[in-house]
Order: C-alpha cells, then sequence, then structure tokens
C-alpha cells in the first residue's frame, strides 16, 4: 500500500492523551500474529491496516502469517507471548469464537488469555451456486434441496471453519440438508465449485468478484443486514426468504492477556483512527469488509456473542476435531 503522506500529522496530535499514558511504547518493531496464509481475504486486510499503524505509532508492525488448524497455532502463539505490547493477535472469529467448540485440548481461553482491542472490520459471507445447478434465487434453492434430498452438495474451507458453520446455520434454518465436502481452505473450495464438482459453498465476497462477472458462479445472496455495495443487485438472505439469517466474518485487534491498560488504550486509539482515514477506510470497502474501529469493550461482548452462538452451531452440527 503507498504511503499517504500527511494524512496522520492530525492523527497524531490527537493521539497524545493514550500516548502519554504509555510514554516509550512502541520502541522498537511489534510482530502483530495473523492466523492466516499471505494472500487471503484476512491478509489482505491486514496488509492495508498496519502499515498505516506503523506511521501513526512511530515503529513497524510486522505481519506474521501463522495460519492452520483454524487458527489455533496463531492463537497458542499469541497467548503465550509477553503481555508487554510487542506480541499482537489480528484475528479472525475462527480461532476465538469456534475452535474452542471443536477440540477438549485447545490451549488457550478465549477470554482469560486475550485482551481485545478494538474490532477492525466486519464483511458478510456470499451465498453461491455453480451456473449449472437449475437455481437463481434462495428460495429456488431450498425449493429444489427439499424437493430432491440428498442431491446438492457444498464446499467449506474445512470442518469447523466460519463457512462451513454458516451453511450448517442455513440448512437449520430454512430447513433443508446438503452434504458437506470439506477441503483444506477456502481457495480449494472455490476452486471445485468453479470445476462443477460441488453444487453451493458461503464464501467472502472480495475473491470471487470477478468469477461472479465473469459468469462462472452465481450469486444468491448476502448473508449480512444490508446488502453489499459491490454487489447491489443481489438481495441479503434475509430478503430472500430466510428470516434473521446472518453469517460472516471480521478482523480485530487483541493483546495478550496482562498487557497493560495504558498500552490497550493506545492501540485501540490508533486503530480507530487509522480504519477512519478516508482512504483507509474507502479500500477497506473495496475489499468488501464494514470498517469498525470500536472500544475494547464493544469487541469483547460480540465475541462472547458469537463464541455462544457458534457453540449451539457446532453442537447443531456434531463438528469434533478431536
Amino acid at each position: 500500500m503507498k504511503a499517504l503522506p500527511g494524512i496522520f500529522a492530525g492523527l497524531a496530535a490527537a493521539l497524545v492523551p493514550a500516548f502519554a499514558a504509555a510514554q516509550g511504547y512502541p520502541d522498537r518493531p511489534v510482530r502483530v500474529i495473523l492466523p492466516v496464509p499471505a494472500g487471503g481475504t484476512p491478509d489482505v486486510l491486514a496488509r492495508t491496516v498496519t502499515p498505516a499503524m506503523s506511521e501513526l505509532l512511530g515503529r513497524q508492525l510486522v505481519v506474521d502469517n501463522r495460519g492452520g488448524a483454524g487458527g489455533r497455532i496463531a492463537a497458542e502463539l499469541a497467548a503465550q507471548a509477553a503481555p508487554d505490547g510487542y506480541t499482537l493477535f489480528l484475528s479472525s472469529p475462527g480461532a476465538l469464537t469456534i475452535v474452542p467448540h471443536l477440540s477438549k485440548d485447545v490451549p488457550y481461553d478465549a477470554f482469560k488469555d486475550f485482551l481485545p482491542v478494538s474490532l477492525i472490520s466486519t464483511g458478510p459471507f456470499l451465498l453461491l451456486t455453480h451456473p449449472a445447478v437449475p437455481v437463481k434465487t434462495v428460495k429456488d434453492l431450498i425449493a429444489l434441496a427439499k424437493a430432491e434430498p440428498g442431491k446438492l452438495n457444498y464446499s467449506s474451507a474445512g470442518s469447523g471453519t466460519a463457512n462451513h458453520l454458516a451453511m450448517e446455520l442455513f440448512k437449520s434454518m430454512a430447513g433443508v440438508n446438503f452434504m458437506h465436502v470439506p477441503y483444506k481452505g477456502a481457495p480449494l473450495a472455490v476452486t471445485d465449485l468453479l470445476a462443477g464438482r460441488v453444487s453451493v459453498t458461503f464464501n467472502s465476497i472480495p475473491p470471487v468478484l470477478a468469477h461472479i462477472k465473469a459468469g462462472r458462479m452465481r450469486p444468491l445472496g448476502v448473508a449480512g443486514a444490508r446488502r453489499s455495495p459491490l454487489l447491489p443487485e443481489v438481495p441479503t438472505i434475509e430478503e430472500a426468504g430466510v428470516a434473521g439469517y446472518e453469517s460472516g466474518s471480521w478482523l480485530g485487534l487483541l493483546a495478550p492477556a496482562r498487557t497493560p491498560p495504558a498500552i490497550v488504550a493506545r492501540l485501540n486509539e490508533a486503530v480507530v483512527k487509522v480504519v477512519h482515514v478516508p482512504e483507509i477506510h474507502s479500500r477497506l470497502e473495496s475489499l468488501g469488509a464494514d470498517p469498525v474501529g470500536g472500544t475494547p469493550q464493544e469487541f469483547a461482548r460480540r465475541i462472547r456473542r458469537e463464541w455462544e452462538e457458534n457453540a449451539k452451531i457446532v453442537k447443531l452440527a456434531g463438528v469434533r476435531i478431536d
């Protein structure tokens, strides 16, 4: 991302109160652990925000991609890090609100081992089909699934991943059944939908936009509270007939437990300022993300709410990875 000269001069002055409470921090680069490989949507979002935070804080934030195990590897590293503000966790939902329900031996506690700093952005999933599937709307898909039980299958990024649970929730609320075909990551799940080897999937919007425009995929519904500006003609799944349905992902910054409150406050204020810089705000929106930048308390409540919701979905789907 190119530098944004002059943007942060005013922001730095605005951060003086929080900075004074954490004098001297940071005085060296800050490691930011990200629970996904390079190249995916969370990675692109992270690399949109961290350079701007580096400029504002005066030290480089170094993104450390540690994908695998649904985010468990990255979360464990972050939980065990020294609580000094020099190792942070830039997480999506899986590691904190899904993985703890999938196994009895998860080596961290989503609430005791982390301090929420700020939610950075949210983004809805998109319900997609291969063009050969004879449906054009969510209602069509539900009708076909009920008329021909067992005919349709769906891909996910793996058992227990966010888009797996998104489909399990959809199945429950719509009263339908599809066969699950798990893959090792979202790109492979999308590839086999393109090839017609699976019928349906949920995915983030940006990676599939080109396929939609080329007619290689058909979008049926946005799993958010409102339509996406990237696909304004596509209704929400609630509009399309499944009342109350919402599912998606988010990106948020956390610190290890016992990180000094003044450092958490400084980081929070930096995130909030950065995501509301017009150029960065627009860039996040172009990637299908809704910029947020709220308080630690708001982020903590979201994690708790989704942790409880996902506990129910995991139990409903009977998913375990022990």
